[in-house]
């Protein structure tokens, strides 16, 4: 099953509406959107806890690494260019961290405030290759925006 970006928006904003706490916002955007679609192995965030910092925060999947720094791998890059980072081969992305050897794609979206503070990034892992696209990024972006821009 794909994702219906849609639906997903609709939900969680029912489930979000009026919450301003961080972390319960992070932990139920990843709930819905993990069990939404076939393609997410792992689904989690990793928040900004000190400069150039990310430890990792609510998700769903098997363990993922505790800290990166905004200069490695995949969830830094995002963090460090503000810009959706879409992967089709992680062994081919220089400086990937492998926190789980079965990941063979990646997504990953900035997360800001509505004071466009970078709070932490969306990391979605697939086990299969060229799992995301743009659709994924613009459905997966409405989604963050809506629930964490009105921070």
């Amino acid at each position: 099953m794909r994702a219906d970006y849609n639906d997903l928006s609709k939900t969680i904003g029912a489930l979000t509406e009026g919450e301003t706490d961080e972390v319960a916002l992070m932990a139920t955007v990843v709930c819905e959107l993990h069990h939404a679609d076939d393609r997410f192995d792992w689904t989690g965030f990793y928040r900004v806890t000190a400069p150039e910092l990310l430890k990792i925060g609510p998700y769903q999947g098997g363990h993922g690494c505790l800290q990166i720094p905004f200069s490695r791998g995949v969830c830094g890059a995002a963090a460090r260019t503000g810009a959706v980072q879409l992967v089709d081969d992680v062994d081919s992305f220089d400086g990937h961290i492998a926190c789980a050897s079965s990941t063979r794609s990646e997504i990953v979206l900035p997360v800001w405030d509505g004071q466009d503070r970078l709070l932490g990034v969306l990391d979605i892992d697939s086990d299969r290759p060229a799992a995301f696209d743009a659709a994924d990024a613009d459905g997966l972006g409405a989604i963050l925006k809506m629930v964490f821009g009105r921070l």
